[in-house]
């Protein structure tokens, strides 16, 4: 009968397997930690089912968000026939609030998507070749910190105009710092290792290295920059709306109902509080769930028991 093995030799990690003895990868240890944040998955799952019904409001509500099919009942009311009320051009205010989350949320997902497209490539420029270029992309990153996003928003809006596009160049436009920041510390831990030594030592580009080696490692803060600059967007957005240089009517937005239904708030509270709610509750579902995405991406996080 053979004796024991050989022990583990000392710093080596620790392999942990399954049921069956089947080694498990670094998603499944992410899993287990997201799925042990019961407020990441309670944002999770809100963010989603807004999303499904936004989708779906067309084959839910029988008529769209500029019909104004209501006009002998305007600023009607919650009521079991219309649960948001009515509102002052005679809308359903239920169907125009669901409506409103395709526009929010639609260009927090885009302002997001170029704001990795964006960071990617200048932070990983910024970590790996360090230096005149890191330099000049972390002054580039002081001066978007320190720059109001709002205000700068709101020049262009006066020179050339407000809409849907606008938001989307102005939000990914402030949101790639913080993908750029991510990315960057993340390749500049990873540069030293032994895998991207031997493949500069085999002769490989930079240009390799970067996208080949150094990116595909750092997937895990991509992730987590996208989903946090979902909220950001999202609240610029509704910002612009508010201050007339956004979303223009009668497209729904929420920060435009929100301006509307201030001036009917004294009498018609339901004007201004249901849209108010929806936008505060899906940043909240998006933040919560991007910081749990990022607790359970982060490597550094051990023995956390699910």
């Amino acid at each position: 009968m053979s004796g024991p093995g050989p022990a583990a030799a000392p710093g080596t990690p620790s392999v942990q397997s399954g049921p069956a003895g089947r080694a498990h990868g670094p998603l499944w240890h992410a899993w287990r930690r997201l799925a042990a944040n019961r407020a990441a998955l309670a944002g999770g799952g809100a963010v989603a089912a807004i999303a499904v019904l936004a989708i779906i409001a067309p084959l839910i509500f029988p008529t769209g968000p500029t019909d104004q099919a209501y006009l002998q009942e305007a600023l009607a009311f919650p009521s079991r026939e219309h649960p948001f009320g009515i509102d002052d051009l005679g809308r359903d205010f239920l169907t125009r609030t669901v409506y409103g989350a395709r526009v929010s949320l639609s260009i927090g997902f885009i302002a997001a998507a170029f704001s990795v497209i964006i960071g990617i490539p200048l932070g990983a420029a910024a970590g790996y070749y360090g230096g005149a270029t890191d330099w000049f992309i972390m002054r580039l990153i002081e001066i978007f910190s320190v720059l109001p996003p709002l205000l700068a928003a709101l020049l262009l809006g006066a020179v050339v105009g407000g809409g849907f596009w606008m938001i989307v160049f102005i939000a990914a436009l402030f949101g790639w710092v913080q993908v750029c920041l991510l990315v960057r510390a993340q390749v500049k831990a990873f540069k030293s290792k032994e895998f991207v030594r031997a493949a500069v030592a085999l002769g490989a580009s930079p240009t390799y290295v970067v996208f080949r080696h150094l990116i595909p490692n750092s997937v895990s803060p991509i992730i987590v920059g996208f989903v946090l600059a979902i909220p950001l967007a999202m609240m610029l957005e509704a910002s612009l709306s508010f201050l007339g240089v956004g979303v223009p009517p009668p497209t729904p937005s929420w920060g435009q109902m929100i301006s509307v239904g201030l001036n009917f708030m004294y009498f018609y509270w339901h004007l201004a509080v249901f849209p108010t709610i929806a936008l505060a509750a899906t940043v909240l579902a998006t933040s919560l769930f991007g910081d749990g995405l990022r607790d359970a991406l982060d490597p550094t996080i051990e023995g956390r028991r699910a």
